[in-house]
């Protein structure tokens, strides 16, 4: 008999996993699926401050403990995307990319993206001066002029965060003034390096390879002015004017509102009995992680005794839960593969078909190749058998170097049982965001690897033509990990594809060479540039243009 989760919620941001930590707490059988392992739009944010019992910390930490927390309450995840759904039945059915789930309740904990403006040259210099996300991209652009487009909380948050970057940072907003609370404009305002410009619209970005030039409307006397860089230089524009709802998938399955946001009731169900929504793709006054929250155990302990109802209903026998130890969940920051981390890898190495081979190429006048190089040991030592760790100083081993294709070091490759190459290199310290990536690029390797659609997996067999691709990434781009995954998947289906992954700060001469200013940077065959967050089929086409 198929399995049938109590819960299901698609979304793994603050409100998703407020839902699953009250579901589990109730011995409700959860699931979340989750897109990518991103967190929400919190994962963005530099320091939460305004969160009760918490003094300061940050989004990305805030959401590790979080999830957690989730999972010492018994919650499960899964990576995948949602494609379709039946929600016409009291089991509903969830189905993803590579799997399908029934449940008798579903949470819809999708969020939302940050909109775009449409100005003239936004399109054309995302990437190159025009960013969305200051924690991503805010290092792109120390000692230059930004420009902060919007008047609410983000906009207000941001602009203050980036002045740890920016030589000047000017708010430009159509309003009169700030929307969000008054203590936080008041506070940037006050700010010695911010100027706010209300009542005046971006309504042009000109340049060449990079924006040289600003044109500004102000809304009530017409006048237009203009902003231009010095010779040879550039500027940032950031932009920060809400966001729209992630709900495009749920159409024809539930009621949608106005903006796209989806309606509720008290409890947080939809007009489909079974199916709740919380968070940001709501319709709601305050859009902060207190309030997500909030959502998410209100709709579980709604759900928990819909769940209770509908079983004796249906005369479903529930399977009693064990009971899960709290006391384990930690608080303090966690090292570099520590314990619970050291575990967690051996189960997926636990999975590996085949051994592979880790190899670390040096350059003893790069401090971060010592890192690398302790970092790959480390992770090598957690099953020798199944994962070979060896390293040269740059030049030691040229044969093996020109098998791989070095072309900076440190960098890691990756060799499949054989000896082979593999198609992977990583010219970066695999942590942060990215030691998933990492983990999971082994795995492929290894066999059985990550699960392909099979339209894209026939699309990924059809390549007959070398295609080489490099990734500019940073370590604290939250964006990065899934055009890293779903490259490196291609590229060990197909012994065409090359898949190279870069941290743009400790290869500066790479990201001047293409004037990145916005991570994932995706390089193919050395000429052409794209920017942005991608999935498998996202690359693929960009692969067979």
């Amino acid at each position: 008999m198929e399995k049938i989760y109590d819960m299901i919620i698609i979304g793994g941001g603050p409100a998703g996993l407020s839902a699953g930590i009250y579901g589990g707490r109730a011995k409700l059988d959860v699931l979340v699926i989750e897109k990518e392992n991103k967190g929400g739009q919190i994962s963005l944010t530099s320091e939460v401050v305004n969160y009760p019992g918490i003094l300061e910390i940050s989004g990305t930490e805030f959401m590790t403990q979080t999830r957690k927390q989730a999972e010492g309450f018994g919650v499960n995840f899964v990576q995948g995307e949602v494609v379709d759904m039946d929600f016409t039945k009291d089991i509903k059915t969830i189905k993803t990319k590579d799997a399908e789930y029934s449940a008798l309740s579903v949470v819809i904990a999708t969020g939302a993206a940050p909109r775009k403006l449409g100005f003239p040259g936004e399109q054309e210099f995302t990437g190159r001066g025009v960013a969305y996300c200051a924690t991503c991209d805010g290092e792109f652009f120390t000692g230059m002029d930004i420009f902060v487009i919007g008047a609410g909380f983000a906009a207000a948050e941001e602009a203050m965060f980036l002045t740890k970057y920016g030589k000047s940072v000017t708010i430009i907003a159509r309003e009169p003034d700030f929307t969000c609370a008054k203590s936080i404009g008041d506070k940037v305002k006050a700010h010695p390096k911010i100027t706010t410009k209300f009542n005046t619209e971006l309504i042009e970005l000109t340049g060449d390879m990079k924006p040289t030039a600003a044109k500004f409307k102000n809304n009530v006397t017409g006048e237009i002015t203009e902003y231009k860089a010095k010779v040879g230089e550039t500027f940032g524009v950031f932009v920060f004017v809400g966001y729209a709802p992630s709900s495009q998938i749920f159409k024809g399955h539930i009621e949608i509102g106005e903006g796209g946001f989806i309606p509720t009731n008290e409890d947080l169900m939809t007009n489909v009995k079974g199916v709740f929504a919380v968070g940001d793709i709501r319709p709601k006054r305050l859009r902060q992680v207190v309030t997500a929250v909030a959502d998410g155990a209100i709709a579980a302990t709604s759900i928990e005794k819909y769940v209770h109802d509908l079983r004796e209903e249906l005369g479903l026998k529930k399977e009693e839960k064990e009971e899960q130890k709290t006391t384990s969940i930690k608080t303090e920051k966690e090292e570099f593969l520590d314990d619970d981390l050291r575990q967690q890898l051996v189960t997926v190495v636990d999975r590996f078909e085949n051994p592979v081979e880790i190899v670390v190429f040096k350059n003893p006048a790069i401090e971060e190749s010592l890192a690398i190089e302790e970092a790959v040991k480390d992770i090598a030592s957690i099953a020798p058998e199944k994962l070979k760790f060896s390293s040269y100083n740059e030049g030691e081993n040229k044969e093996l170097e020109a098998k791989v294709k070095v072309e900076r070091t440190p960098t890691i490759a990756v060799l499949d049982k054989d000896g082979n190459f593999s198609g992977l290199k990583y010219s970066s310290l695999p942590s942060g965001h990215e030691l998933n990536s990492f983990i999971l690029g082994l795995y492929n390797v290894a066999g059985p690897g990550q699960k392909v659609a099979p339209e894209s997996l026939e699309k990924i067999e059809k390549i007959d033509k070398p295609v080489n691709i490099k990734i500019g990434i940073s370590l604290s781009c939250t964006k990065c990990p899934k055009t890293v995954q779903a490259t490196q998947r291609i590229a060990t289906l197909n012994k065409n594809i090359e898949m190279e992954m870069i941290n743009i700060f400790t290869f500066q001469d790479f990201k001047n060479r293409y004037d990145i200013m916005s991570v994932p940077a995706i390089i193919v065959d050395d000429q052409h540039v794209y920017f942005g967050e991608k999935t498998v089929e996202d690359m693929l086409e960009i692969i067979n243009k």
